[in-house]
């Protein structure tokens, strides 16, 4: 890799980290706040609400005592409010199992200047490892497995002391603030840039399709008229009936008058899931030059941006995409050019290197088709924004099927996977509307009947409400172990299928 690549590389790759941390920073915080909010309307004490996770030592702590706020920079965590029980003869005590048992230090034995003495006032502060972020509600089995806490008896102030109407809510609150933002973030985009789109019956060069597309009976240059039976006027909607809603019947139109029925296989999605293709629809479009790079076989044979190319040895290939598969098969090879500069056809030898490639950038697609452009007024980009928020749930809904299938497991990512879905250069349109995606993403993963998830609590919390018993704080702690155990596999698999795919393929 050339020093210039690298650096490029590296840009794009911070861009994009950049763009990622902060946007799962702002939906972490308010999802935490959304439990804090009801947890604080019930009056339960929430003990910590951090950003980022702070193992060892936090970038910032802050708490207000005695009215004051204090603050700590780059400082040691808390001490843990648990010692080691004496027993009668003053050694520490064992379990049954044989571990050390633990008891709460009581409050009148610690320092007038020890946080820990005021566990009535939240402490706020900002982690190291940017990952998530929490809020550590008092009296709760959570994924700080606060055993000591758990063993004494409730107290006033803790969640468990809360009826299940009022803990359910403290529960879901991240979930819903999570879709509430969602629709929110929708309706604020709509509103500040409107819908931008190409309608299908505007590609007059027709479409570019995958090759297990084109295994499957589509035709580079066809057109889509129908999908079982139904007009469709943007391409994402075809992309999702087919693949997520199972489209079997999709109706083309190939060169000008040639009408075809294509019919899907059933597993059609599984197919493209285990093709690993990624751009699986596109418009095509003539290849104009953009702009030429330096160094390469364009600049030295003086190609000029607006040069239309349109042939290679004689042969018309007047479509980028046509154009570009073409090209590959003259890799090492001196080819005569066709193009078109200024309304005057001209030919030019052009010595390919390597690569295979020319070495110019090409004029978008929207320069030839006509895109549509809507606009929304404050009041009208509300409910469209909501109806967006539930459109985009529900096709994310009907995605996760596919999740439990051979090739759908393959696809898991993490976090490289979701930073590959911003842009290489900053565009808060983008950010703005990836932030409301990984909103729903966000709350529909929370949701799931998961120990440690919030859909897991919601799960006890119903067994609680139809059978009258709740489950024992021991069962929770085993259960919020188990959970971990499956979040914590789960997240190490993803991402090694994003440093497989970024080290093999």
């Amino acid at each position: 890799m050339k020093q210039g690549e690298f650096f490029i590389n590296m840009e794009t790759f911070l861009i994009r980290a950049l763009q990622l941390i902060l946007s799962l920073s702002i939906l972490v915080v308010l999802h935490e706040l959304g439990h804090f909010a009801f947890a604080r309307l019930f009056k339960v004490r929430v003990e910590k609400f951090y950003i980022f996770f702070n193992p060892g030592f936090s970038i910032l702590r802050a708490k207000k005592i005695n009215g004051k706020w204090q603050f700590k920079f780059f400082a040691k965590n808390v001490p843990s409010t648990e010692r080691p029980k004496k027993d009668a003869d003053g050694d520490i005590a064992m379990s049954e199992n044989g571990k050390p048992v633990t008891e709460l230090i009581p409050l009148s034995e610690l320092p007038d200047d020890d946080w820990r003495k005021y566990p009535d006032s939240t402490e706020w502060g900002i982690g190291w490892l940017p990952l998530g972020g929490y809020c550590k509600i008092s009296g709760m089995v959570d994924e700080s497995m606060d055993t000591a806490q758990m063993k004494s008896e409730p107290q006033p102030w803790e969640y468990r002391s809360r009826s299940v109407w009022q803990r359910l809510p403290i529960i879901t609150g991240g979930v819903l603030v999570n879709f509430i933002l969602a629709m929110v973030i929708y309706a604020g985009v709509l509103f500040t840039w409107g819908k931008d789109y190409l309608p299908l019956q505007n590609a007059k060069y027709g479409l570019q399709f995958s090759q297990v597309f084109v295994e499957n009976g589509f035709k580079n240059g066809d057109k889509i008229l129908s999908i079982d039976g139904k007009q469709y006027s943007e391409l994402s909607d075809v992309i999702q009936k087919i693949l997520i809603d199972g489209a079997k019947n999709v109706t083309v139109l190939r060169g000008d008058s040639q009408i075809l029925n294509i019919t899907l296989p059933a597993d059609f999605p599984q197919k493209v899931l285990a093709s690993e293709e990624t751009n699986l629809i596109s418009y095509r479009f003539p290849f104009v030059v953009d702009a030429v790079s330096p160094g390469t076989p364009a600049e030295r044979v003086k190609l000029q941006p607006g040069d239309s190319i349109t042939g290679i040895n004689g042969k018309q290939i007047p479509i980028f995409q046509d154009f570009v598969s073409a090209l590959d098969h003259y890799r090492d090879s001196l080819i005569q050019l066709t193009f078109y500069r200024q309304g005057k056809i001209q030919q030019v030898a052009v010595q390919l290197d390597q690569s295979g490639k020319l070495g110019v950038a090409v004029r978008p697609f929207t320069e030839f088709l006509q895109p549509e452009h809507v606009e929304y007024s404050f009041f009208a980009a509300i409910p469209a924004g909501i109806s967006l928020g539930w459109e985009t749930l529900s096709s994310y809904v009907k995605q996760f099927k596919l999740v439990f299938t051979k090739e759908g497991t393959k696809q898991l990512g993490g976090f490289g996977a979701i930073g590959k879905l911003f842009p290489k250069s900053w565009d808060w349109q983008i950010f703005w509307s990836m932030t409301a995606l990984l909103s729903v993403i966000l709350a529909f993963m929370n949701f799931l009947p998961i120990p440690a998830l919030d859909g897991g609590y919601v799960l006890f919390l119903l067994y609680e409400m139809f059978t009258g018993r709740k489950p024992s704080d021991k069962f929770l702690e085993q259960a919020q172990t188990i959970g971990m155990l499956l979040l914590l596999a789960l997240l190490i698999y993803a991402n090694g299928n994003d440093i497989y795919k970024a080290i093999f393929k």
